[in-house]
């Protein structure tokens, strides 16, 4: 069995997506892919010392043999958690974005292969549009742009793997333990961004600093990235979680009364 790192983008598409949906609410409101997977070395019960420190890592992210996990993450613009069931080819995201003129967005998606649903809630402000407090089935056909709808495209959905995969420096401080050096500055890294954040990096995204833990299962439990400044975008950390393997609860596709059909008002804010 060989551990897939994977590509970059399914959080950051959903990123935009809900981005997109928070001007939309503005405006309503009446106010001014991907390269081949990388192979590495299987996980194995210990490091043998001819594996690197970065083999040992990558070997720790997650490859979908694992069972269902949670989860959470954050950046410069959102914060992220959610599930993750590799059986079911679905996941769970939920997000929260950072208030926008008195505007806070809640929105979730659930993802069972190529089924969609959604909740949101906005508040803030009055006049804002408000949604059934159910999952909300969407139909693809109805979407103007149904790839910026997150799809089950493998179970590190945090992009720890293309992130890992582009270190350029990697040492096991202690067991479990990892620093070095990574460079976002292009690749499958630096979808792991927000748009145009590579560039604006300049040389200094080719050397930002991270840390790593794995945990006593030999599992990835964080990655921390330390991003520097870039444009207007402030130092923050970029953060991503995983915990719970083989014991998160386990994606099935909502029925009876927790679901509806998407009104027509879904579909207008999705599609900007």
């Amino acid at each position: 069995m060989t551990q897939a790192t994977g590509t970059a983008g399914t959080i950051r598409r959903t990123v935009g997506t809900v981005a997109a949906v928070l001007a939309a609410t503005t405006l309503l409101a009446g106010c001014g892919a991907a390269s081949e997977p990388t192979a590495t070395p299987p996980k194995s019960p210990s490091a043998s010392p001819s594996v690197s420190p970065k083999d040992a890592l990558l070997a720790a992210v997650p490859d979908g043999t694992e069972g269902a996990f949670r989860f959470s993450g954050k950046d410069a613009s959102s914060t992220i958690d959610g599930r993750i069931d590799p059986a079911s080819e679905g996941f769970e995201i939920n997000m929260v974005m950072p208030p926008d003129d008195g505007v806070v967005v809640k929105m979730s998606f659930l993802v069972i292969k190529d089924q969609n649903w959604v909740k949101a809630k906005f508040s803030g402000r009055p006049g804002l549009p408000k949604f059934p407090d159910k999952w909300m089935k969407l139909d693809r056909a109805k979407l103007t742009d149904a790839a910026s709808i997150p799809t089950f495209d493998g179970v590190d959905q945090g992009n720890a793997g293309p992130l890992i995969q582009a270190a350029t420096e990697v040492q096991e401080k202690s067991p479990g333990q990892y620093v070095g050096f990574i460079d976002v500055s292009a690749g499958e890294a630096a979808k792991a961004l927000e748009d145009g954040e590579a560039a604006a990096l300049g040389e200094a995204g080719k050397k930002v600093p991270f840390t790593a833990v794995v945990g006593a299962d030999k599992h990835l439990a964080s990655l921390t990235l330390k991003m520097p400044a870039a444009g207007k975008t402030k130092a923050y950390d970029y953060v991503v979680k995983y915990a719970d393997y083989g014991s998160a609860p386990k994606i099935t596709a909502p029925t009876g009364a927790a679901a509806v059909k998407a009104p027509a008002m879904a579909y207008d804010l999705l599609n900007g």
